[in-house]
This record gives C-alpha cells, structure tokens and sequence, in this order.
C-alpha cells in the first residue's frame, strides 16, 4: 500500500464519521503510535489496548482463555476475539488488532518468528490473514502495524466505506 497508510485511513474514517480502536500484542502499541501520528487523529481513534500478556487478553478484551490454551495467543480465533473485544469494550466502529511472534526468538516450526496474525473489524464484520515476515523484531514490528492498517483501510473499501 502506500507508506501513509495511517493518513490515508484517517481520511477515510473522518470522511465517513467511522471511529476505530486497537488491540495490540506483538506490535506493542506502534499502531496506536501511527493513528495518533495524524493530526486530528482525535476525531476518529478512540483508544487501545496493549495486550502483551495473555492476562490482558483475557481480562479486558475478553478473549477465551481456553482459545488461548488451543490455539495459542498467535492465531486467528485469538486475534479475532482481540479486534471484536476492542469494537465492542472500546466503543468504536472499527478496530485492529495484532498477535505475533516479532522474534529473533520465540518461534516454533508451526509458527516461525515473523508470524504475525492480523484482524479487522468493521462495522460489517471482522476479517484476519496470516503474514510471515522476517526475523528482525523492528521491521516485523513495522510491517505487521502497517499492514493491521492496510488490511482495514482495504476492508472498509470494500465493503463500500
């Protein structure tokens, strides 16, 4: 997409009165960083939550914590839960939200380093994919915010937004 990802976003939600949330994991509060990065980023982001432990996931996203034991924190059903947990906890008509292996350690051979889950909800459902990116933790960390970003923006189009 474009590296402004967070600008073109804004400019959708604004122009469309849309608000949007985070649930962070693996990305650590970098998205929440892009978004306010805008000025009269107010006007549309509400808030997020910083997710790292699965506590957190648990206790104020309200993600199952048998999904958890499962599936483990780096999934689809997790990251999905996050995003819907996000929308409903935080208010917001849309939210992101992030759960990954940023590495250099952490990795097994189902979930290498740089696996990095991605949902989307939108006021007409919630979307995930699955990226690999590589095994420098910046860059992963990088990567996966802009594409939690990108991955919205390319929802909300869609959808007709």
């Amino acid at each position: 997409m474009t590296e402004n990802i967070q600008i073109k976003l804004g400019l959708l939600l604004h122009g469309r009165n849309l608000t949007i949330s985070t649930a962070e994991s693996c990305t650590g509060g970098m998205i929440g960083h892009l978004l306010t990065s805008v000025a009269g980023s107010s006007a549309y982001y509400v808030g997020g939550v910083i997710s790292y432990s699965n506590a957190v996931k648990v206790n104020v996203l309200g993600v199952n914590a048998q999904d958890i034991e499962r599936y483990g924190a780096v999934s689809e059903q997790v990251v999905r839960q996050m995003a819907d947990g996000a929308k409903n906890r935080l208010g917001s008509d849309c939210a992101v939200a992030t759960s990954g292996v940023a590495g250099p350690s952490g990795g097994t051979p189902d979930k290498p380093v740089g696996t990095v889950w991605v949902a989307a909800a939108t006021p007409k459902g919630t979307f995930t994919q699955e990226f690999v990116f590589g095994t420098d933790r910046m860059q992963n960390i990088s990567k996966a915010a802009g594409a939690a970003l990108a991955f919205l923006y390319e929802k909300l189009v869609e959808e007709g937004f």
